[in-house]
């Protein structure tokens, strides 16, 4: 296994385990197969475990295995404050505690602010006294490192970045979201910063893997060097320095041996000529499925009336390649949870965008096209209930209006 530092210098295995996709049986995870992959994970050098509150059953699974065992002293915990979720300062204090108990531990040694996907959602943390509360914790040796696991377009992400001196970050990057999410821009932002970036989804949740168009499982048919789709995957990754740990969600003893194979040997700048055409082929050839041909390149932004367009377009394509059901649960994220809407149905044609678009896209049709795939009616109630009770409930705006007058 190789290591990376984090900001304190302590070393990260490059590899984490991302403990989301356990094995289940039973309604529940299967812990007796959970216990056989977190040993063998320990045995080959992963040190980082990446869990987090909303994952059903997975604290508690990675708490038990690791007093069970007394690993403790051998892992790091990687977990996260469900910030969609918090209200208060005690809200915080409530959560954390759960979490200690779920974990069986005394401390935290990276917590993440959960699923950031703007800047007001960070500030709305900060007006509640999260920055105090975060700084008591470090004290006291609760929390050691702290960061934050972002969805959402690279403007916001480098507001957040610039906003509090964080510890590190995670991110949603590989070859495919290499301009979209955070993408390259984040990631080089972080690291100039001194920032350790954590990355996930590397697969996009399998995706790279299973639903390869027939051209793209041609070209990793016929790599010379005999690498899978999911080894080109990491090494792509890996190949990067700014990387410090990239989590794969492991269900399995065999793909836990056969990711910390590749991981024992894909070094920084690895990667040669031949590979990076490899990666490029694939990547076209997914792309020649969506819907879009949008980069994420951002000329067409700011637009005048605040539609996320690169946004958008991203989530439009993936409903091509990944599915409906992925593309509208990344366009939740991205755009329908965001304090200021930036729906594609405020589009009013001005044609700013499109004078601008390097690409030559006709993006006040496709807008159209995206919102009607992305937000079919029963979705759109949906959004309009989650947007009501994180925004509009009676309550909360009781608690702002007296956070203002103060």
């Amino acid at each position: 296994m190789q290591f990376r530092p984090d900001r304190r210098g302590e070393p990260i295995s490059v590899l984490g385990f991302g403990c989301m996709r356990f094995q289940r049986k039973g309604g529940g995870i299967d812990q007796e197969e959970a216990e056989r992959e977190i040993l063998r994970a320990v045995e080959l050098g992963v040190n980082y475990f990446d869990t987090a509150y909303i994952y059903p059953g997975s604290e508690a699974c990675l708490g038990e295995a690791l007093e069970k065992y007394q690993l403790r002293g051998r892992v790091r915990i990687a977990t996260k404050l469900p910030q969609y979720l918090i209200r208060s300062r005690s809200a915080m204090e409530r959560y954390f505690t759960e979490e200690l108990s779920r974990l069986r531990t005394d401390h935290v040694d990276y917590y993440l602010m959960h699923m950031l996907t703007d800047i007001d959602a960070w500030h709305k943390l900060r007006e509640i006294g999260v920055c105090e509360w975060i700084a008591a914790k470090k004290a006291s040796g609760a929390i050691g490192q702290i960061g934050f696991s972002f969805h959402g377009n690279t403007e916001m992400f480098l507001r957040i970045l610039g906003d509090y001196d964080w510890d590190f970050c995670q991110i949603q990057y590989n070859y495919l979201d290499e301009v979209s999410q955070a993408g390259r821009a984040g990631l080089k932002a972080a690291a100039a910063k001194g920032i350790p970036v954590i990355i996930m989804e590397p697969l996009r949740g399998g995706k790279l893997v299973t639903l390869l168009p027939q051209e793209a499982r041609r070209l990793v048919a016929e790599d010379r060097k005999k690498r899978s789709a999911a080894e080109l995957a990491f090494r792509w990754l890996w190949d990067q320095p700014e990387v410090t740990c990239v989590l794969s969600g492991m269900n399995s003893v065999e793909m836990l041996e056969e990711n910390c194979r590749v991981a024992s040997d894909a070094l920084p700048g690895s990667f040669d000529t031949e590979d990076h055409a490899l990666i490029d082929g694939l990547r076209s050839a997914i792309q020649g499925k969506l819907h879009v041909n949008c980069t994420g390149c951002g000329y067409c932004m700011p637009c005048p009336k605040g539609v996320d367009i690169p946004g958008t377009f991203a989530c439009y394509n993936k409903t091509a390649t990944e599915g409906r059901a992925s593309g509208r649960r990344d366009y939740m994220q991205i755009v329908s949870l965001r304090k200021e809407p930036m729906f594609a149905t405020q589009c009013v044609g001005c044609g700013r965008c499109e004078s601008h678009c390097p690409q030559h896209i006709p993006i006040i049709r496709e807008l159209k096209n995206a919102d009607r795939e992305l937000r079919p009616l029963y979705v759109r109630a949906g959004v309009a209930i989650a947007r009501w009770w994180l925004f509009k409930r009676p309550g909360l705006r009781k608690a702002e209006a007296g956070r203002k007058a103060k």
